[in-house]
């Protein structure tokens, strides 16, 4: 039998622009982006899709997008500015994707046009599908305005929505046309999502640069007393290294190998498990101190790297752990977690841990009794941080 075998590249590119006041008529950087993309077509348009909670801490924001394309008029504004609930409501109601989807095909949204979403994680994930499923490909760009999304989530390829009661169990990959990070959006977020995003850079740093660890030690202060020129800096390296990783391994996640989930099997299911009442940044550092102290506990990490990272955590205010991450039986809901983590892997569980600050490596086996025993230690490390805590304030 006769056999015909295909095989192609395409190519991905795309910009994540770091600016301020995006929308102010002195700042030409998305209209220049938009007039240059594509130059030859000569009708596109833009859909705006806005975080209801982004609307309603920037109320002049609608008019600034309106009167900014009356002056930059070579791309078509629809109008009608989509409003959205943020959060993990979007992912899982399917009546906000079918909101998007009837917005793209009314108002004639091509795939020389363009869908923007501007908002945290959720919102892109959810508004970056739609495009992705309508016309089998409309052109989005992210505008994030949280920390998390601004340095990891808002600049990757992976776009979703939650079914079937599982994180991201719909999803694509698919790449933005472009990002642009605003930090003026970052001024109105309140201290839990302040520092909830930095979570992810912990993550990055303690798998890929030890370096940018050390600065996040000595930098830690500063961020949680939401130094602007300290957490700008920490968005860009920590946005870069995500993006060197995205290109240098496998950004479609064609493998089992996801090192850029370090502390993320816990996480995620924690966020389902408290009804996403845990942030995400929140649930990740219980996640990366929970896969942290296994990682000593199983001999792959000194105690002495291990109580570093815990004390980053806590010194940026994060607790160590939640009464849901603790082990009581075999089928303690948490460990359930690695099981569902395995399938979203689509094959062999894969689990990055620690050798060193700024090394991991992949683990394919979780031993229970450790993962109780690391929960146990940090559950009496929190006691005993509550306990300092209110002696102090005694």
């Amino acid at each position: 039998m006769d056999t015909l075998h295909q095989s192609f590249t395409v190519k991905f590119s795309y910009n994540v622009f770091f600016t301020s006041a995006l929308f102010d008529p002195a700042n030409k950087l998305i209209n220049d982006f938009l007039t240059g993309n594509n130059p030859s077509v000569s009708v596109k348009k833009i859909l705006f899709v806005i975080d209801e909670g982004v609307a309603n801490n920037h109320p002049a924001l609608i008019g600034q997008i309106k009167d900014y394309f009356i002056q930059y008029n070579q791309t078509q504004l629809v109008q009608d500015i989509l409003i959205i609930p943020g959060g993990e409501t979007v992912k899982n109601d399917t009546c906000y994707l079918d909101l998007v989807l009837e917005a793209i095909n009314s108002y004639g949204i091509d795939r020389h046009s363009f869908v923007a979403a501007i908002g945290g994680g959720a919102v892109l994930d959810m508004v970056g599908y739609a495009a992705t499923i309508s016309h089998r490909g409309v052109k989005h760009i992210r505008i994030p305005t949280t920390v998390l999304s601004q340095n990891d989530s808002g600049i990757g390829v992976k776009n979703g929505i939650n079914y079937f009661n599982k994180k991201n169990f719909l999803g694509t990959f698919s790449p933005p046309v472009a990002i642009f990070n605003d930090d003026l959006f970052l001024e109105t977020l309140s201290d839990r999502d302040w520092r909830s995003g930095i979570a992810e850079a912990i993550k990055v740093a303690l798998i890929k640069d030890k370096v940018f660890f050390t600065w996040l030690e000595e930098n830690a202060t500063l961020l949680a007393q939401r130094d602007r020129d300290a957490m700008n800096y920490q968005i860009w390296q920590c946005a870069k290294l995500h993006l060197e990783h995205i290109r240098s391994a496998d950004p479609f996640e064609s493998g089992s190998s996801r090192p850029l989930d370090f502390g993320h099997w816990s996480a995620h299911k924690l966020e389902h498990l408290t009804n996403y009442e845990i942030r995400h940044g929140e649930a990740v550092a219980m996640g990366i101190a929970l896969d942290t102290v296994y990682s000593n506990l199983s001999g792959r990490l000194s105690s002495d790297e291990s109580d570093r990272v815990l004390n980053l955590i806590q010194k940026l205010g994060f607790e160590l752990t939640h009464p849901l991450l603790q082990v009581e039986h075999d089928n303690s809901p948490i460990l359930l977690g690695l099981q569902e983590f395995r399938e979203h892997l689509g094959g062999q569980l894969t689990v990055t841990l620690l050798t060193a600050i700024g090394k991991g490596e992949e683990a394919h086996e979780i031993d229970a009794a450790l993962v109780k025993k690391a929960g146990e230690i940090l559950f009496e490390l929190n006691q005993q941080t509550a306990h300092n805590l209110s002696s102090s304030v005694l």
